[in-house]
């Protein structure tokens, strides 16, 4: 993926953990992207059915509330943002998650605890541009 391409690029980056939040947000946007970095599933809801289109949206699967897979499910099942990539971005790793994740069609699941932020980033334009070629 190109400058001129990841600087074209919207991320709705979604986790309750606002520290973590921050950094990759800062991440992010050091690397071009356009973010829109949001504290919890409910208020990411929101912003998307008020007619935010992000281009991908990276989502924490542990969260109060509702977690990352019920968001997935309810943003799917209202059709918000259908052409964004979705990739879960979370420390577990379970196989039980995972699977799940993919059958409601992730894009990409990373998990924080192997990959540097850099990585993550890298990672997130590799999806990126796999989605572009399809």
């Amino acid at each position: 993926m190109t400058d001129a391409q990841t600087k074209k690029t919207s991320l709705l980056l979604l986790d309750d953990d606002q520290f973590l939040l921050d950094m990759y947000a800062r991440k992010f946007k050091n690397s071009g992207f356009e973010v829109e970095a949001i504290c919890g599933a409910t208020a990411a809801l929101q912003k998307l059915r008020d007619g935010y289109r992000p281009s991908a949206i990276l989502c924490d699967l542990i969260m109060p509330g509702v977690d990352g897979l019920e968001f997935i499910e309810k943003m799917q099942a209202e059709r918000l943002a259908p052409d964004a990539a979705v990739i879960v971005l979370t420390n577990t790793s379970q196989p039980a998650d995972i699977a799940r994740a993919k059958s409601l069609s992730v894009a990409g699941y990373i998990v924080k605890a192997v990959a540097t932020p850099s990585e993550v980033v890298e990672e997130v334009r590799n999806i990126l541009q796999r989605q572009r070629t399809k």
